[in-house]
């Protein structure tokens, strides 16, 4: 799902964002911002409204407070109200720059919050546009396992029981990094980007059946442990089935769909004496050569087909 935030949140006293001050200080900050990003309102101010997104901050810098400045002050009014009707949650004025009275009587009228930064416009797009990012991200929540495994994040999916939590402690021993167990939180970074992290109570423990809860970053140190990391390879875990026909090439991928963005899914089959932490590490690996443009299954199947078809192969110009 994607999230709202209210301007409190984002932009009040106790939020982590630049110094801001706040000129309407009795107008509430419980509009909804639900749109990540700045934006200025440019055309909109000269009554051309159409383009203006819902929920979204706007950002008044120089250029836009010069335009204001060469206005009589009942359009200074008339023209900011039909900005703020259409569902503006809060302004922010950039470059400390002065605010005329036709401006805040404007905003308190329509109920919009207006806070004045130091910073120059592009600064704060730097300064929120990430938090932004962060807190609007659309957000689910997948059981499972994610560890970092040189370097690639590899989500453990499975039925109950199925070892998942082993398989990740088993990497962790071999110096690989836990990032959640049993209950991944998921976000979607821009359009191709899957993150996962662990639910603040978590905090890197475990739950190892036969031995209850273990604290992962006491037993093996805070370089065992990782907040989070982008999700690259789906290792879903799956009991043996002889009936069922496993893929034996790696030609036949699959992938699977996680908030809009496909991630590749390996299933796979464990029986007694395979060893999936191994299994996990030469996945990864697999998924650093694939990064380089190496895809070993296709240059294996082609160099097979050559050597079948000897007449397929180029002639050399000497023979």
């Amino acid at each position: 799902m994607t999230a709202a935030i209210t301007v409190e949140r984002l932009l009040g006293a106790e939020a982590p964002a630049p110094p801001l001050e706040n000129l309407t200080p009795g107008v509430p900050l419980d509009g909804p911002v639900t749109r990540a990003g700045l934006s200025n309102p440019g055309l909109a101010l000269a009554g051309y409204t159409a383009r203006i997104a819902r929920g979204q901050l706007q950002l008044f810098g120089e250029t836009e407070m010069s335009y204001l400045s060469t206005l009589p002050a009942d359009q200074v009014r008339w023209r900011l109200e039909a900005v703020f009707a259409c569902g503006v949650p809060a302004v922010i004025v950039s470059s400390g720059l002065e605010v005329p009275s036709p401006f805040l009587d404007a905003a308190e009228g329509s109920g919009v919050a207006v806070f004045r930064s130091g910073l120059a416009t592009a600064e704060l797009h730097r300064a929120l546009g990430p938090r932004l990012d962060d807190l609007l991200a659309p957000t689910t929540s997948i059981h499972g396992s994610l560890a970092d495994v040189y370097g690639i994040g590899l989500l453990f999916t499975g039925p109950s029981g199925i070892g998942k939590s082993e398989c990740v402690l088993g990497l962790v021993r071999r110096g690989h990094r836990l990032v959640a167990d049993d209950l991944v939180l998921v976000s979607r970074r821009g359009s191709d980007i899957i993150v996962g992290r662990a639910h603040e109570l978590q905090n890197f423990h475990m739950e190892i059946r036969g031995i209850g809860i273990i604290d992962v970053a006491s037993m093996f140190g805070t370089r065992a442990t990782r907040l989070r990391k982008r999700i690259e390879v789906v290792v879903d875990l799956q009991p043996w089935d002889d009936a069922r026909d496993y893929d034996r090439t790696g030609l036949d991928r699959e992938m699977t769909d996680i908030l809009g963005v496909e991630v590749p899914r390996l299933a796979i089959p464990l029986n007694p004496g395979k060893n999936p932490t191994a299994i996990s590490e030469v996945i990864a690996m697999n998924q650093l050569l694939a990064y380089r443009g190496v895809d070993m299954p296709t240059r294996f199947n082609e160099a097979l087909r050559r050597a079948m078809n000897p007449l397929d192969r180029p002639v050399d110009d000497h023979e």
